[in-house]
Formats: C-alpha cells, sequence, structure tokens
C-alpha cells in the first residue's frame, strides 16, 4: 500500500493506541497526539509542512520498538526526528513523527584506544566532540548546526560540513549501526556481514547491478543523492554501515550506532587567498588540494557586506584584496611543517593577495565571517530567503564554470541568493528568494529547481551534497540518474520496507517538490491578509534550531526556558512554529488559542533571539503582539492591571507624603502582605519589592545635578567639564523602587570628565504595557516621553539610561511602535548606557585588583545594547570577572507571576546562581538591570551592586 492511501485518522490513531498499549504498557505514555505537539512538529528548517497525527518521544530503545511494532500493524507511517535541522523536509511526515533526540542521548562508550564510541542516536555531535576532546579525539563531520544535531540525523542524511574534506564524511565515520527495520526488529549492520535475508537481497541486487553502480554513484566526494550504491560494492568490502548512511530514515530507524573518532592535529594555520571573483577562487581549488586542507571554504564580497552591515565593521578584520576569498584550515603536529605547507600552498595559489595567519583568535576572527555570513545570507536579501536548492555540490574541478552558470541561471529566473560553501568539496550552498507566498510560487519554485537540477547533472554534479534529497530534491533525482539506477532505489526500499512505512515521500515515490509549501498554503489565511507584517515576521524562523543548542555556553541568551525544561514548546523555534501554524489557521485557531498559549506562557520576553537567532526571530516582540490582540476589548489577568501598570501605582503612591512607608510597612504583614501578592497575581514565595520612602529618586539630588528637560536645552552646551554635559534619565524602576543610587552614576561621569545632570521630568518609556501587550498605552507613554527627550536628543545633549530594559525600549520597540514619529530615531541614536560614556571618554576604571566579580548582564543589555563596553571597564579595572552568559530568570513581571517560579528558578540555576556559588562568598555581584539584582537578593541572598556603585565605592583610590 503507498502512504497517501494510509493518512491516519483518529479511528487509525486508536487502532494504534490500543496495539500499542498491548505491545507494551510503558510506550503510551511517550505519546503525543495533542493540537500543539503537532503544531510543534508540522515543519523542521525546510520549507516544508506536512501535519504528524501524533508525536513519540520515547525514553527507551525498547519503546521505539514497540512505536515501531504498533505502527506496522495498523499501518501508520513512521518518520523519525533528531534535532529537527533537516534543510530538505527529511524530518516530518503524516502518522507518527518519533523524536529520537528528548531521552535517547546517551554516550555508551569512548574507546580512545579504539577510537570509536557508542552512542544513542539523540547525542549531539559537539556533546560527541566534547567527550573525545581529553582524549585528542574527535567524530570528523562538522556541520554547522553541531550544537545540536545529533549522531543519528547525522547518519541519517550522511552530514559533512567544512572538515569533512579532512576527517571524512559521516559514511566514512561509521563502524556499525544498530538498525530498527518497519516491520519492528532490529539488525545489527556491520561491514560485510550479510546473514540476515534482507541483507543478502541488498548484496545480490548490488551484484546483480554493479555495472550501473560503477558507472552513476560514488563519482565524488559530495555524491549523496540517492542512496549511495557504491558501498555495496564488493570492492568497497560490502559496506553496509555507510551505505544506511544517506538513506533518510526510509530503510529503518538508528537506535544505537558505533562511530569512528578521529586525532584531531595540534597545530593549525588559517591561510585566507584573494581572488577577483568567487568563481576564480573556485577555479583554484585543484592546485590547493594536494596540499591537503582539512577545510577549506568559499565566498565573495556578499557575503563580507553582509556581516559588516549586521555586526559592524569591526566583525570583518583585514581580508586580503580581492572580492572573492577562500579560507583553508591546514593541521599537522609540526608547526614548522604545518607553516612551511601552507607558504607553499599560497606560492601555488594563483590568488591576487594572501594571508596566512597562526593567532588562533585572529584565525578565529575570520573563520567567524563564514559563520556569521550563512546565518545571515537567508536574511539580507530584499525579501526571505529560502532552503531547497540550498547544498548542490559538484566535483570540485567543475566548480568556477558551475558558480559562473548558476549566476546565470539566477538571473533568467529573476531570483537572488548569496552563494558560499566547501569549496573542497565543489558544495555550495545557497538559499534563494522565492517567492513561495505568490499564487504560482510554487510553480516558480519547482521550475527553477528543475532547471537547477539539470545544470547540475551537467557538470557532473549531485542535488544534494550534504543536507540528503528530503521533500526538496527527491523527485529530482531522475535528472542525475539513469531509470536502471532510480529503479534500484526502489528495488532497495522493496527489501527492508516492503510496505512503505518509514518516511514515506522521500527518495522512492517521492512528493512533488512543489507540494506541501508551508507559507503557500497560509498565503490567504484570514491573519495573513489582515496581518501581513506579523506573518512575515514569524515565517522568517526557518527552524535551524540555534535556539535549542547550549547558548550560554557562548555567550547567547536564547532561549531560557528551553535550557531549563528541554521541551519544544519553550524554544525560540517552537514558539514560532506555534506562531506560524496560528497564521496558517487550519491546526491553530487565533491569537487566543491554547495552543499559542502554551507556546508563550514560558517566554521571558529577554530579547535573546533578537541578537541570537540567525534568522532575526524577535519572539517577545511577537509575545506583546499576540498579547495586545487577544485581549483586545477583553478582561485581562490581575498582573497586568497591577505589574504592568506599575509606575501609574507607583505615581500614585509617591504623589501622597509618607506613602510609600505606609505602603512598604503593610505589605510585611502576613494576611496583607499575601492578599497583595493574590492581587498582583504574585507567587506567593516571592519577595515583594519596597517603594522608595523618600520619594522619586530623581528628586532627591541637589540642584547643581538636577535639570528638567527644558532648562537643559536653554542651556546650550555650555559646561566647564572636559567632555561637556550629560542628562541622566531616571526610569520608573530606578526613580521610586529603592535600591538605585543616583548618586554613584553622578559621580563615576563626574569623574570621567562629564558635567552630569538628573532629569526631573517624569518619563516613562512604557515597558511594562509593553510586555504585557498593551500596545497602544505603551505608544502613548512613548509619545509623551519623546516631548520630553527628543528636544535634548535634538539639541546634541547625552541621554544616560539606568535600567537596561527600559534603554532598550529606545533602540528596539519604539522604534516598532511610534516609528512614524521622525524624532523616536533621533533619540534612539542619543541614549546611551553609562558604560558607553565613560568608554567613550576613555575614562580608566579604578582598581579592583584583587576582587572577583560575577557580572550578570540584563538580557536586553546583552542582546540589544551590547554588554562590550561594560565588560572592557570591568576588566580594565583589574578585577578578575565572570561574566555570566545566560539570563537571570526574573525577566520584569515574568519571574514573580504565578504558574513561573519554578521555571524562573530552573533558569537561575543553569547560570547565574553557579557562577555565584563558584565565585565564592567574597565575589561581589554586578547587575544594572533591576530584574537581576532582585533575581540575586531572592534566590541567592546576596546584594548586586550597579556598575555606578562599584566604580563610585573605589573612587576614592582613583
Amino acid at each position: 500500500m503507498s502512504a497517501p492511501s494510509m493518512i491516519a485518522d483518529s479511528e487509525l490513531l486508536g487502532d494504534f493506541v490500543s496495539t500499542l498499549g498491548r505491545l507494551d504498557s510503558g510506550a503510551p505514555d511517550c505519546l503525543d497526539s495533542s493540537t500543539l505537539a503537532r503544531a510543534l512538529y508540522s515543519s523542521d528548517a525546510s520549507i516544508y509542512r506536512v501535519v504528524p497525527t501524533a508525536v513519540a518521544r520515547p525514553r527507551s530503545v525498547e519503546e521505539v520498538t514497540a512505536l515501531v511494532r504498533a505502527a506496522a500493524e495498523v499501518g501508520l507511517p513512521v518518520t523519525t526526528r533528531g534535532a529537527g535541522t533537516s534543510c530538505a523536509g527529511n524530518a516530518i511526515g503524516e502518522g507518527l513523527v518519533i523524536d529520537l533526540a528528548r531521552h535517547l542521548h546517551t554516550i555508551h562508550q569512548l574507546d580512545p584506544e579504539a577510537r570509536t564510541a557508542v552512542v544513542d542516536p539523540g547525542v549531539i555531535q559537539a556533546s560527541l566532540q566534547d567527550a573525545g576532546r581529553p582524549h585528542g579525539l574527535r567524530f570528523g563531520p562538522d556541520p554547522s548546526t553541531s550544537t545540536r544535531c545529533t549522531i543519528g540525523g547525522m547518519i541519517g542524511n550522511n552530514a559533512c560540513g567544512p572538515r569533512a574534506l579532512g576527517y571524512g564524511r559521516t559514511c566514512d565515520n561509521v563502524v556499525s549501526v544498530d538498525l530498527l527495520t518497519a516491520a519492528g526488529d532490529v539488525l545489527t549492520v556491520r561491514a560485510g556481514e550479510s546473514a540476515d535475508p534482507r541483507l543478502t537481497g541488498l548484496r545480490e541486487l548490488a551484484e546483480a547491478n554493479l555495472g550501473v553502480i560503477r558507472t552513476e554513484f560514488g563519482r565524488f566526494s559530495r555524491q549523496v543523492s540517492g542512496y549511495q550504491m557504491e558501498h555495496l560494492a564488493p570492492e568497497n568490502g560490502f559496506n553496509l554501515p555507510a551505505f544506511i548512511c544517506g538513506t533518510e530514515g526510509t530503510l529503518g530507524i538508528v537506535t544505537r550506532a558505533t562511530v569512528r573518532m578521529v586525532a584531531d592535529p595540534p597545530y593549525g594555520v588559517t591561510v585566507a587567498l584573494g581572488y577577483p571573483t568567487m568563481p576564480e577562487a573556485a577555479d583554484a581549488v585543484t592546485a590547493l588540494l594536494p596540499f591537503k586542507p582539512v577545510a577549506c571554504e568559499g565566498m565573495d564580497r556578499r557575503i563580507v557586506d553582509v556581516v559588516a552591515r549586521a555586526k559592524g565593521a569591526s566583525a570583518v578584520p583585514d581580508l586580503p584584496r580581492g572580492d572573492g576569498w577562500m579560507f583553508l584550515d591546514l593541521r599537522g603536529d609540526d608547526p614548522a611543517e604545518v607553516t612551511a605547507r601552507a607558504q607553499q600552498m599560497t606560492a601555488a595559489s594563483g590568488a591576487l593577495d594572501a594571508r596566512v595567519v597562526s593567532d588562533p583568535v585572529e584565525a578565529a576572527a575570520l573563520w567567524q565571517i563564514r559563520s556569521d555570513g550563512a546565518g545571515l545570507a537567508g536574511v539580507s536579501l530584499e525579501k526571505l530567503a529560502w532552503a531547497g536548492w540550498e547544498d548542490a555540490a559538484v566535483p570540485p574541478s567543475d566548480l568556477g564554470a558551475y558558480l559562473r552558470d548558476f549566476e546565470e541561471l539566477l538571473t533568467a529566473h529573476g531570483l537572488h541568493g548569496m552563494p558560499y560553501g566547501h569549496f573542497g568539496e565543489g558544495c555550495v550552498h545557497c538559499r534563494i528568494d522565492y517567492p513561495l507566498d505568490a499564487d504560482d510560487g510554487p510553480a516558480q519554485y519547482r521550475s527553477f529547481v528543475e532547471d537547477a537540477a539539470a545544470l547540475v547533472a551537467r557538470h557532473g554534479g549531485s542535488a544534494s551534497g550534504e543536507h540528503g534529497d528530503g521533500r526538496a530534491r527527491s523527485a529530482l533525482l531522475p535528472a542525475m540518474y539513469s531509470p536502471e539506477a532510480i529503479s534500484l532505489f526502489g528495488q532497495v526500499k522493496g527489501i527492508l520496507d516492503p510496505d512503505n512505512l518509514v518516511n514515506p515521500g522521500v527518495l522512492v515515490d517521492p512528493r512533488p517538490v512543489e507540494a506541501d509549501i508551508r507559507v503557500f498554503a497560509a498565503r490567504n489565511s484570514p491573519l495573513t491578509l489582515s496581518h501581513p507584517q506579523f506573518a512575515h515576521d514569524v515565517h522568517q524562523c526557518t527552524g535551524v534550531g540555534k535556539c535549542i543548542a547550549e547558548n550560554s555556553q557562548h555567550g547567547g541568551v536564547m532561549c531560557p526556558s528551553y535550557q531549563a525544561s528541554h521541551n519544544e514548546k519553550d524554544s525560540t523555534r517552537g514558539r514560532a512554529k506555534v506562531l506560524q501554524e496560528m497564521v496558517n489557521g487550519t491546526l491553530v485557531n487565533g491569537w487566543d488559542s491554547p495552543e499559542v498559549a502554551q507556546a508563550l506562557d514560558l517566554c521571558l520576553a529577554c530579547k535573546g533571539c533578537a541578537r541570537d537567532c540567525p534568522t532575526g526571530i524577535d519572539m517577545a516582540s511577537y509575545r506583546s503582539r499576540v498579547f495586545f490582540e487577544k485581549y483586545r476589548g477583553h478582561l485581562r489577568p490581575r498582573s497586568h492591571y497591577v505589574m504592568g501598570w506599575l509606575p501609574r501605582w507607583e505615581r500614585l503612591i509617591s504623589a501622597v507624603p509618607g506613602m510609600a512607608t505606609v505602603t512598604n510597612t503593610a505589605l510585611k504583614i502576613t494576611g496583607i502582605k499575601h492578599l497583595g501578592r493574590w492581587v498582583a497575581g504574585v507567587d506567593q514565595r516571592r519577595p515583594l519589592p519596597t517603594f522608595r520612602p523618600g520619594g522619586p529618586a530623581r528628586k532627591g539630588l541637589s540642584a547643581e545635578h538636577s535639570t528638567t528637560a527644558a532648562d537643559a536645552v536653554r542651556a546650550g552646551r555650555s559646561s566647564t567639564a572636559k567632555h561637556g554635559r550629560v542628562v541622566i534619565w531616571v526610569d520608573s524602576f530606578s526613580d521610586m523602587l529603592g535600591d538605585c543610587d543616583l548618586s554613584a552614576v553622578v559621580a563615576v561621569l563626574a569623574d570621567a570628565g562629564y558635567q552630569p545632570e538628573v532629569l526631573t521630568d517624569d518619563v516613562c518609556c512604557g515597558l511594562t504595557w509593553i510586555t504585557t501587550g498593551q500596545l497602544d498605552g505603551a505608544a502613548k507613554k512613548l509619545r509623551k516621553a519623546l516631548d520630553v527627550l527628543a528636544p535634548l536628543a535634538e539639541a546634541g545633549i547625552p541621554i544616560v539610561g539606568l535600567e537596561p530594559s527600559c534603554t532598550t525600549v529606545w533602540r528596539a520597540d519604539a522604534q516598532e511602535l511610534v516609528g512614524d514619529d521622525p524624532r523616536t530615531a533621533v533619540v534612539g541614536k542619543d541614549i546611551h548606557t553609562m558604560a558607553e560614556m565613560l568608554e567613550a571618554a576613555g575614562w580608566q576604571p579604578p582598581s579592583l585588583a584583587g576582587h572577583t566579580i560575577v557580572a550578570q548582564p540584563h538580557c536586553h543589555h546583552a542582546s540589544i545594547l551590547g554588554f562590550g563596553p561594560d565588560r572592557r571597564l570591568l576588566e580594565a579595572s583589574g578585577a578578575t570577572v565572570t561574566t555570566v552568559g545566560g539570563c537571570c530568570g526574573y525577566a520584569g513581571n515574568f519571574g514573580v507571576e504565578i504558574g513561573h517560579y519554578e521555571t524562573s528558578v530552573a533558569v537561575a540555576e543553569h547560570d547565574l546562581l553557579p557562577a555565584i556559588e563558584k565565585a565564592g562568598p567574597g565575589a561581589i555581584v554586578v547587575s544594572d538591570g533591576f530584574s537581576c539584582r532582585r533575581q540575586t537578593s531572592d534566590l541567592a541572598g546576596r546584594r548586586a551592586l550597579t556598575l555606578a556603585e562599584l566604580f563610585a565605592s573605589h573612587l576614592q583610590h582613583h
């Protein structure tokens, strides 16, 4: 039976559940047929959308086996999934999707002498690298998704990456696999062994078709499309494990694998070569390969310019002359030998210019261009660029000619892209701006990829060079292979999966390339028509899954709640997929749907994704929009009125003399305290903040340090201070909630040569309205604030913000909410953090030598403002500084709301609390974020200082 005739309905699901219960009492517990789960797993990193009937997250191989056996009994198709980062649509399917990454991620054995590791399919590649590093070993292939891709997924796609050139593809590094067949039995597959009748059948099929295999398969290293039949040839030892690599889960499920680890030579240099154009760089590849680089990456000016625009000119180090470049990594055990080889290669390169870089930091900066450019290329054209024709490859000798022809093909179809890739093996990546949401978008897409397949075939290449064919390219295989070869694929499938149950629609009897395109299906939905910008923005998430990596280890914030829960719904990608389904409207219905509420519930609005997501997702902004639309004209949660209007209540309390003291005293009385928390929607385990007893902080300084905006503008720029006047804007948190020492800010800025003045006007940026989705109220607050701040900015008087989240509003949210007012951009450019002003003045901080400092950047500070100036000042003080990579978990009103306490604590336990504990009781905790200071106080019992307080307390020794 074919897969389309077996699309599961509720009756089929019921039969499956009944069968599963009979086979294994535990397996039904891992099954999830909720609408939320189906939405989360309806797409991967491809352009496609297929809604599954159910999702399973098995906790053991036994549960996987029970799931597959039950599915076979009732005829339910099965698709397996690792990290869900497939660019070709390999990880989605009708029927049952089995997530092998959630629980099956154990490294069972690592044998340094044999240089092998035994792993579960859900082991993350980077985790295996970490395990091998103490022994000088690594798993050779290194895809760009190495921080989240799984070994099982790498086997499925025969993954490669830049250093496959030196260390081999996945198929070159697999010793054996345990393969769970569609029938529900496990085959242990090793090279040369074929005792099982099905494996004997594969051997006989290969021996009967050696002519086709020897002429059409294995012609160059990146010929990944289709089944890699060359591994079944006698001269290759009937290498079944290598053959299973790249079969994309269509022949069975890998439940365990023994993989080969390779030695990573200790010394390396990077060679950067410049050429007039990228094709001319590609022409030189074959002259470079004899020097045995372990990686050879190519790009051109377009990628470099994208990185410079997105991250600043400083992100691009000096490059050799030219507009096309190759970066090569040479490694070895002898530094002199590696350096000599680099010089010899440079001499043979024919390049316009070259750089040989041995300093690891400088080399990393060069490779970062390639890494950043790859992530940014998809969102740097005028329209969104998509996967599809994403990783084609040709023999390296044909690469230059192919690139020229490929550019002509793009032009002929009116499309645009930014090619780059693994030039050492002829593999080219390119995301292309197909008009997938146009009425004829799928037809245009098919027309291009069919022409592209014909082009790559003319150059002797492969439609896929490392990502597999999936739904994107399986139907294009006849352009590459003869009818006899295509028939072989079907016969292989018939031997191991005769009922077409595992990953149907891929490789054999494929779905059309233009079927099931996600954005096309949503193009005329009610939400797309009513909110086109929102629909466009959420579809920027392509599913690459950087949000499910351990980002805080690398200085990233995204995504704190996922780091705590490891639940897909709490990742940036998971939330975006649910919002995409909401836009589609056929599975998830409306702003107020329970699935959307569940997906957004644990979003901390940290804005980590705004910086860390390579496709530009800003989930905090989307969350605010959802809240706004959901509660438009409806009653809101209590916390939205209490904490969302907190500045309003602060002002009412401060307007009455002594009221702050009365309120603080009352909230210490047990009954009133519990009632107050309940009214505010605050978890009873959270201490309540106190209001400043003496009234607003902005009114508590002497007259010489106070000013209104009008007075500041009238005074002009005259100042006796070396660096002129600055105005300190006091936000609502700093003004009325107790622990901000304004005198410290004044003292430090004065010491740096400024004339600091505190703005006494009442100015609120509307942050709490924004985070609770009261966007109309926030816009009113912002426009009122512009009346005060804009004249200062227009007069050229720098404004210093105190609370990072409030300062961030002017650089991010305000542009969206009141960007139609030209004053918004003026204020956004004129408002600065204290550290930015200190660094601009060239200020040398007082000595903090001998002190240990734990610095917790507020998430908005790290993600939008940039924590670099703060970190550099702390390091310049001579202190021992640890900068916490992740979120503190408090996140404004999030951490205090009922239902969020456990997640808030778990997020703090991921980075902040361990950093404080490791630093010891004598360490100084520093954070400018009000939330971060509250979390430190609540959970660690420590008072965190602001940066100004830290420096001011040491000025007497300056």
